[in-house]
């Protein structure tokens, strides 16, 4: 970890600890830590020092305007991640009450935060991890909007109702090859495997995903995930599942340098006779 990330995390931990903002830090440089506040910042360096990812050791992460409480059941929400809701809120604000399904839901993060944006919205959070769909649900909670959504502990659509319809698909699934695993960052591979791993060619979740929607995706609906940028062009296949890209909302972000977020929505297509 470069020097400069190493001094950030150690001033956001011991801001955390003085339950204060950084610039205190400086302003007050020459104060004193108390006993058991030096205790508490020990323990925190301790843990970063073992590679456990900052956002567990806070609790929470920044996600568009919130701070959403994580856990180790849960991948930590990521900046990138902002950009797919974003879109996602912007297609579906032309649709009138929509209704939303996050598949892997996780913190809840995306879901929580399309619900915020678009009040007229419902939706259903399903994930395979019953302590991700608990920290879910507690955001959706604290931010407000548990009553507009649904939670469905499932593997993928196993579990929802028979005849349940959604406007909105939207996903952020395991996408890293399985035999890269090993090559992430020390604290990254702390994070749930299960959140990682995309299979062989990191396209697992989408294969099955992309297959299943027809079953619970209206006519006028569309389906939006982050994928890597590897992936992209593999979804041009899926015109023979009855789904063509929406070339109009497709957008790529060049994050720190490096094209990693590829946004791609997917609208059903009716075929004619």
């Amino acid at each position: 970890m470069p020097g400069c990330w190493i001094r950030l995390d150690a001033e956001i931990l011991l801001c955390s600890v003085l339950n204060c903002q950084r610039i205190t830090l400086y302003v007050h440089f020459d104060q004193p830590l108390e006993e058991h506040e030096l205790a508490q910042y020990r323990g925190y360096v301790a843990r970063r020092a073992a590679q456990e990812p900052l956002a567990y050791i806070l609790g929470s992460r920044a996600f568009m305007k919130y701070d959403f409480k994580v856990t180790p059941d849960v991948l930590v929400p990521r900046p990138e991640t902002e950009l797919l809701v974003e879109c996602a809120a912007k297609l579906a604000g032309n649709i009138d009450k929509p209704e939303l399904l996050d598949i892997g839901t996780g913190s809840g993060a995306i879901i929580v935060s399309l619900l915020d944006m678009l009040p007229n919205a419902k939706g259903t959070a399903v994930d395979v991890s019953p302590g991700a769909l608990k920290v879910a649900q507690q955001n959706a909670e604290s931010i407000g909007v548990a009553q507009r959504l649904n939670f469905v502990r499932s593997d993928l659509y196993a579990n929802l109702p028979q005849g349940v319809k959604f406007d909105v698909i939207i996903s952020n699934p395991p996408y890293i090859p399985s035999a890269d695993i090993g090559t992430l960052a020390a604290d990254v591979k702390r994070e749930p495997r299960l959140a990682l791993d995309g299979g062989a060619d990191g396209l697992d979740f989408y294969r099955r995903i992309i297959a299943g929607a027809p079953k619970y995706l209206n006519g006028n609906g569309f389906m939006a995930f982050e994928i890597g940028s590897g992936g992209a062009p593999r979804l041009r296949r899926y015109r023979a599942h009855g789904f063509c890209s929406e070339r109009r909302n497709y957008l790529c972000r060049r994050i720190i340098g490096t094209c990693r977020l590829i946004l791609t929505a997917l609208r059903c297509v009716r075929r004619r006779r």
